[in-house]
């Protein structure tokens, strides 16, 4: 017997011998055991009576509490904490200062109300506040210089300190009415605690809190280098708890079922893991206090001044957040009503062609987890760390983006995804040329299911905001009635445009089921360097669904191959279009920024427009053209060959002066209402080549490829397009124009009413026309 088999089953048998003690319930040999620090895992809770000033509780019923455990106490001690000032302008905190003044908080809106202040600068200076997270504001009033009270809502009012303001601001703070103590001595029904209550309450309810017996078994288990086993129970935490530098530790519960870490009446992560060489986490659910149907009060806020404020910062909660740890594997776990993201990553990372950092993360594995009903993302790496998989996940009803990340060499594979938010590539805010050196957002989107629609985010896959190299393949889509994938080029200043992927082999089933049919795309590609190959979209149906869009290409990428892919039963099939950009500020008569996230800021390492011709608009016509001299990627600014009248706000569009490397080949487009709509610019390395266009079920067709641009058709194969005014190709003029002479060799007409529409006949002269069959 070789030495690696003996290994394979010696492994086998410490696994097996392993699950059945945890199916026993039993400690494994050599673990520490949460029980023995004082976890109770005890669900119960008893109604109880507090007397302000007083250190005795009464309770209706002792149940299970011993002394020397951390009990919560809720209605009994109403106080304010968190509080925070936002700004100005953008949602930076800091701890407040004296700003304001609060009392009065009696718990008759909660026990725990999350109040947000904002101030607008102005003569005089006015603010308005909500209770509910943003979802009502309450009118404006003057900051007055009168020494008076505000009233707010549930007894709480506020005093302002200061009332000069040099912005806007935000100022935030929670009421709350819960007391955090320990047992010190229980006699019958009373039980004497650390702590004294500051009100009077018939009604106080008394829990069970396992944070600090918790802490301290891990704190235990880092010390001594052993593992922890958690019992199956319903572990309530008052606070977070920190994994310092573990170094191989390993934490599991019995199961995920039963082993329950609850953190539904605090903030944070139920599991905080800082720094260190290794560390597994193993079998447990974990509970928040906000659920999808919340996910308005986890997202941005619409406030009126300060930018980037989100719901989460005021009341959040994570199941596992990891910060640094070099490798770490997440297994069984699973997330419920997280407000923030259910699980996250951030730290350190490789910069460029920098030393790398003594510490950082190098590989992050999520095997069989699940984030469900979340108010929230599910899964977020917000930073640019290695080799992080979400594998065989589940991600339902989640609010926020179902996988955010920035981070390189991801991999995303083999999940379940329902009701959530964009798998979100790239999302790198910075443009710094170490981003050239080394990229990152590198992804592979594999082999998961997408079903029904996202509520947030736009789209189901997305590369953008110079995420680079990703593959999204395989990837099979049920009764969607949402955008699918996109791979984005334009974004916003602060970020460089997503670049090199190949989107090939998905099954997208557009078919809109228990609601209304929206506007949607299956595949969307406005970035350069793109292949887009070998899928298949569709709608069920008796007739194509009008408001689908099985292709679109954007420019002004370039470099981009769409071939092999099947589409039908779509209002489009394949469509191309311009995007456009707005002036922001002027420089001087030849030079300007882009104040409009239209036309991608293109990277130091690129074309950056040189050469490249701007169409000026008035409307939707095209009122004059320049030439690009050079796109500066550090100040963005465009420079123009030539002076012209500049003004902010003015609409532009670009296209390059000499090929953009376009092949549009070999697809089968099937009963579509627009089966091709070439709507864009073109050049003349635009090719589209060997596609089969039949009509099918569609009705009331125009055209089968419909041309506005500099596209040559070769080889194509059109048939059925016999209704009465259709015709196989639509001609029109040129955007800025140009006197087109596209090559038409080689196609085969079949049962078509006419060849071009009627008034086509000089653009169709001028086109270079050779060797086309015209069949019956």
């Amino acid at each position: 017997m070789t030495a690696y088999r003996l290994l394979a089953i010696a492994m086998m048998v410490v696994t097996c011998t392993f699950a059945a003690a945890q199916e026993a319930g039993t400690v494994p040999a050599g673990w520490l055991n949460a029980a023995d620090f004082g976890a109770s895992g005890s669900q119960f809770e008893t109604v109880a009576t507090v007397r302000a000033g007083s250190t005795e509780i009464v309770v209706q019923d002792v149940g299970d509490f011993a002394v020397g455990q951390e009990i919560m106490v809720s209605r009994a001690l109403s106080h304010y904490d968190r509080q925070r000032v936002w700004g100005p302008d953008f949602a930076r905190p800091r701890p407040m200062e004296n700003e304001i003044e609060m009392r009065g908080y009696d718990g008759s809106s909660g026990s725990w109300t999350a109040f947000l202040i904002e101030v607008a600068a102005g003569t005089p200076e006015t603010f308005r506040w909500t209770d509910d997270i943003g979802r009502t504001w309450h009118e404006d009033q003057p900051i007055t210089d009168e020494d008076g009270w505000v009233p707010l809502s549930g007894g709480t009012e506020v005093r302002f300190n200061r009332r000069e303001w040099d912005g806007a601001y935000l100022l935030s703070f929670s009421a709350r009415d819960r007391l955090l103590t320990v047992i010190e001595a229980i006699d019958g029904n009373t039980l004497t605690v650390r702590d004294p209550a500051n009100r009077d309450a018939e009604d106080a309810v008394v829990r069970h809190t396992d944070a600090k017996a918790l802490q301290a078994a891990i704190d235990a288990a880092l010390a001594q280098h052993k593992h922890l086993y958690v019992p199956s129970g319903h572990y309530r935490i008052a606070r977070g708890l920190v994994v310092n530098e573990p170094q191989g530790l390993v934490i599991e519960g019995q199961n995920d079922v039963d082993t329950i870490i609850d953190i539904s009446d605090a903030e944070g992560a139920c599991f905080t893991i800082r720094d260190g060489a290794e560390f597994t986490l193993r079998n447990f659910t974990m509970v928040g206090h906000t659920g999808f149907d919340r996910r308005d009060q986890c997202g941005a806020l619409r406030t009126r001044g300060v930018r980037s404020m989100w719901g989460m910062y005021l009341k959040g909660c994570n199941a596992v957040g990891i910060r640094n740890t070099t490798r770490s594997l997440i297994e069984n776990c699973h997330a419920r009503r997280m407000a923030t993201e259910a699980f996250y990553a951030q730290g350190r990372s490789r910069s460029g062609t920098n030393p790398e950092p003594a510490q950082y993360q190098q590989q992050l594995t999520y095997l069989r987890c699940s984030a469900i009903d979340c108010g929230r993302n599910g899964f977020n790496n917000n930073d640019l760390a290695e080799n992080t998989s979400v594998l065989h996940c589940r991600i339902v009803d989640v609010g926020g983006c179902a996988w955010e990340g920035a981070s390189r060499f991801v991999r995303f594979m083999n999940n379940y995804v329902r009701n959530a938010g964009t798998v979100a590539m790239g999302n790198i805010g910075a443009r710094p040329e170490a981003l050239e050196e080394l990229g990152s957002g590198q992804h592979i989107v594999a082999n998961n299911v997408f079903e029904d629609y996202v509520p947030y985010g736009g789209a189901a896959i997305r590369l953008a905001q110079g995420g680079t190299q990703t593959i999204i393949r395989d990837n099979i889509f049920v009764n969607f009635d949402s955008n699918a994938i996109e791979v984005i080029g334009p974004q916003h200043e602060r970020s460089m445009p997503a670049r090199y992927a190949r989107v090939s082999g998905n099954i997208i089933d557009m078919t809109a089921i228990g609601r209304e049919s929206q506007p949607r795309h299956a595949i969307q590609v406005s970035a350069s360097d793109v292949i887009v190959a070998d899928n298949q979209v569709f709608v069920r149906g008796e007739g194509p669904d009008a408001q689908v869009t099985g292709i679109r290409i954007g420019e002004p990428s370039i470099n981009i191959e769409v071939h092999g892919n099947q589409l039908s039963l779509c209002g489009t099939g394949i469509a191309t279009y311009r995007h456009f950009g707005r002036v922001g500020e002027v420089i001087d008569a030849q030079t300007f920024t882009q104040g409009f996230m239209g036309i991608p800021f293109e990277r130091r390492r690129s074309h950056r427009y040189r050469g490249w011709q701007i169409a000026w608009l008035e409307g939707d016509a095209v009122t004059g053209t320049s030439t690009i001299t050079e796109f500066d990627p550090e100040t963005l600014q465009f420079h123009l060959a030539e002076p012209r009248e500049l003004a902010p706000g003015q609409v532009f569009e670009v296209f390059p002066p000499g090929g953009a490397a376009w092949l549009i080949r070999d697809n089968t487009i099937a009963s579509c209402v627009h089966p091709m709509v070439l709507d864009s610019y073109g050049s003349p390395t635009s090719v589209v080549r060997g596609n089969l266009i039949d009509r099918g079920l569609a009705t009331g067709v125009t055209h089968a490829i419909e041309l506005r641009g500099d596209f040559d058709l070769i080889g194509n194969h059109v048939s059925g397009f016999n209704e009465e005014g259709c015709s196989a190709l639509g001609l029109y003029p040129d955007r800025v124009g140009r006197t087109l002479r596209p090559l038409v060799q080689g196609n085969i007409f079949e049962r078509c009413a006419a060849m071009t529409n009627a008034d086509a006949a000089d653009l169709w002269s001028t086109a270079r026309v050779e060797g086309n069959v015209e069949m019956e």
